[in-house]
């Protein structure tokens, strides 16, 4: 929709037409309440849900799972793109280090297998040291991994692919995070059953992981899920209550005096200014403060916010199965991309040619870097370079590809962030009781998509009672929340302050290291 020169009067302004967003927009629509929504982006709803299409080819951007606990999500979800545009697909994921293969989540016996008989040796010597002689105090993810693991598995494993994906060294990271993060895996467990397995006193195997159940398919609708974003943003339009303002940028949020709200956003087409009772930002919350009026007191530690960007490069490769896997971690430092997606093993339909194969490497940068700043087209000569040196592509096979940057793709949870996070939000919900912050960059909380929907959900039962009845701030980590449990599982119970189901989605936040707090 073109902007317009005078004011547009809806219930309820909205920047960002991501999962958080869209969600909001489609359940206040349903219930007839009129919404207008802004998109920084000039052509794909979804924010990092979207899909993007080059030449036919449709790139998932970091590679998402429909997976919920919340039957309430669940149910959205199939009340928007239908049942039968969703596939079930099988799930496999695994690392790759030095040409050989290792199952994730790792497999400690599989692990010491493949590495041979001199390197497994030395990584068992390495974990007996350090067992014996552990690292008295304890302070960094590096600590804890090598007193868990040994020196020689924690650099193998643990410390090449955690400082590409957060960009910084492992010995700065929390060792809180690590407990959190690497749970289960018990190394003597594993070694000891191998032996056992191998006198023949033990047939049951145990891969040295605490016992659990791990998802072996999982949906996904058949052209990327920003298939699902797109049908609700047709299904806004559709209402009659829906207004789309794509390729504006918010320009200024301001507080009309009356409870009510005032948003201009400039685009190609020009200002388009909108007027409404309530505002949903799934904006970052430093982009927020810098366009709120008057300016809150708390600008300076929103300014503080940081966060982690990232970007694909996507090969098109002769070849319909490279390898089987949705996506693969490489643990290589001498290469610079962190993951591989193979985007055939998310749905065939995706890869329009059926013999052709679609390859995304994902480098993590922080915006402005030097891979930030590449051009496309060093980006993709090194992404190929670097796919033929991993091994798993031949160069004489890519005939083409493409780049997607995704920038603010993860809040970073440095010391100072809790702090910041929470004047921003103190400040914000006691002066402005109808701005509501949802979504991940909208409330700087690394979380799931379906969490990011329910932020949404409860933002929405909120405006519609006229008053905070649910803390959308009320979130539990559980980082195996995408690996284990039955979707769907929980159910709703009456409760003004939170339900089971709903705590079920809110709980889908994962874990984020922490830089190590500085001494006195």
């Amino acid at each position: 929709m073109n902007s317009v020169n005078t004011p547009l009067k809806v219930d309820v302004a909205i920047i960002g037409a991501g999962p958080a967003g869209l969600t909001a927009a489609y359940l206040l629509t349903k219930q007839g309440k009129s919404v207008a929504i802004i998109e920084k982006d000039p052509t794909y709803v979804g924010g990092i849900s979207r899909t993007v299409e080059h030449e036919g080819y449709r790139f998932d951007i970091g590679g998402h799972r429909f997976f919920s606990k919340s039957s309430q999500v669940v149910d959205m979800w199939n009340e928007i793109l239908g049942e039968d545009d969703f596939i079930q697909r099988p799930r496999m994921s695994r690392i790759y280090y030095e040409g050989k293969f290792y199952s994730y989540p790792l497999r400690a016996f599989e692990a010491l297998s493949n590495l041979g008989i001199l390197r497994s040796t030395a990584c068992m010597v390495s974990y007996l040291r350090y067992k014996l002689f552990p690292i008295k105090e304890v302070k960094s993810f590096e600590d804890w991994t090598t007193n868990q693991f040994g020196k020689r598995l924690y650099s193998i494993f643990f410390k090449t692919y955690t400082e590409k994906v957060w960009g910084m060294p492992c010995d700065e990271m929390s060792a809180d995070w690590a407990a959190q993060r690497i749970k289960g895996l018990s190394l003597w467990s594993a070694v000891v059953d191998g032996l056992k397995r191998s006198l023949g006193l033990n047939k049951k195997p145990n891969d040295g992981m605490a016992t659990k159940t791990l998802l072996e398919t999982f949906r996904y609708p058949r052209l990327g899920p920003g298939m699902m974003w797109e049908a609700a943003r047709d299904k806004v339009l559709a209402s009659g209550h829906g207004h789309l303002f794509m390729g504006h940028e918010l320009s200024q949020l301001s507080a009309d005096g009356k409870g009510g709200w005032r948003m201009s956003a400039r685009g190609d087409g020009g200002e388009v200014v909108i007027e409404a009772d309530h505002a949903i930002s799934s904006a970052p919350m430093r982009q927020l403060a810098k366009r709120l009026h008057p300016l809150p007191e708390s600008t300076i530690q929103g300014n503080d916010l940081k966060y982690r960007d990232f970007l694909t490069v996507a090969l098109m490769v002769e070849g319909e199965d490279l390898f089987p896997d949705n996506w693969i971690y490489i643990h290589d430092s001498k290469v610079q991309v962190g993951r591989v997606q193979n985007f055939r093993s998310w749905s065939p339909e995706m890869i329009p040619d059926p013999d052709m194969a679609c390859v995304g490497l994902e480098y993590f940068c922080f915006e402005g870097d030097g891979l930030w700043s590449m051009d496309d087209a060093d980006l993709i000569a090194l992404a190929t370079d670097e796919m033929e040196a991993l091994g798993l592509v031949d160069r004489n096979k890519v005939k083409s590809g493409a780049v997607v940057r995704q920038e603010k793709a993860y809040p970073v949870y440095d010391e100072d962030y809790a702090s910041n996070v929470e004047a921003m939000r103190a400040e914000l919900e006691a002066k402005h009781p109808t701005l509501h912050l949802v979504g991940r960059n909208g409330m700087h909380r690394y979380n799931n998509q379906d969490h990011a929907m329910m932020t949404a959900m409860l933002t929405v039962e909120n405006i519609l009672a006229g008053e905070r009845i649910y803390d959308t701030w009320c979130v539990n980590e559980d980082a195996e929340y995408h690996e284990a449990g039955d979707e769907g599982a929980e159910t709703s119970l009456p409760n003004r302050t939170i339900s089971a189901d709903q705590a079920a989605a809110l709980a889908s936040v994962r874990d984020v290291p922490e830089r190590v707090k500085k001494s006195a």
